[in-house]
């Protein structure tokens, strides 16, 4: 006697309870640290050289005191700028608040972040950005920069291009609180500049 095929409302509830028991049975792997991620399968020639295609190959840093994310600069990027903008964020950062970098009205331009990531892989780095005038904000932006693991080089984010404001009423000296952030919360620096925008670059 030849056995009788399962229903599709059969089959389907026979999908639906393994799904089930997939979830409830999966369990996500511990985090572990760069350092455990690169000594494991040490063995596996295969596996070892596409852990360093991803990880990169340089060993963790010797430094135990340095941060693992180090915010270095921010540059304002404009073709038509007389000269770069640099903002060293590894100096006095107090002094930034006494001073105004001259922004000419209605022109393109772009924030670069330069940073380095030091001894463990971060995720999801982020760069907010609030502007204010006269004490009241106008703006806030978010910039999702990514996840990143060790190396000696610096890497850099670019903020999409956007566009200066223009017109009478939106010329003079606009305040920006700026912070280097990540998925878990952690500060890994703030910051706050001026921006003086000026009918051209030399007013």
């Amino acid at each position: 006697m030849a056995e009788q095929e399962p229903t599709p409302e059969q089959l389907a509830a026979i999908a639906a309870e393994n799904e089930q028991g997939e979830s409830v049975n999966y369990k996500a792997p511990a985090q572990k640290s760069l350092q455990e991620i690169q000594e494991l399968d040490q063995d596996d020639e295969s596996l070892r050289k596409y852990k360093e295609a991803l990880l990169g190959s340089c060993a963790v840093a010797a430094d135990p005191n340095a941060p693992n994310v180090q915010v270095t600069r921010l540059t304002l990027m404009c073709e038509t700028a007389p000269a770069p903008l640099v903002l060293d964020l590894q100096g006095d950062l107090e002094s930034f608040k006494k001073q105004s970098f001259i922004l000419k009205e209605g022109v393109e331009y772009r924030i670069k972040i330069s940073f380095k990531v030091n001894k463990e892989i971060v995720s999801g780095l982020k760069y907010v950005q609030q502007t204010f005038r006269k004490g009241v904000r106008i703006d806030k932006s978010d910039y999702m920069v990514g996840s990143y693991g060790p190396r000696p080089d610096e890497y850099e984010f670019l903020t999409p291009l956007e566009e200066a404001p223009k017109g009478m009423l939106a010329r003079g000296t606009y305040n920006l609180k700026s912070k280097f952030t990540d998925d878990d919360k952690h500060d890994h620096l703030s910051w706050e500049w001026n921006l003086n925008i000026k009918k051209d670059w030399k007013d």
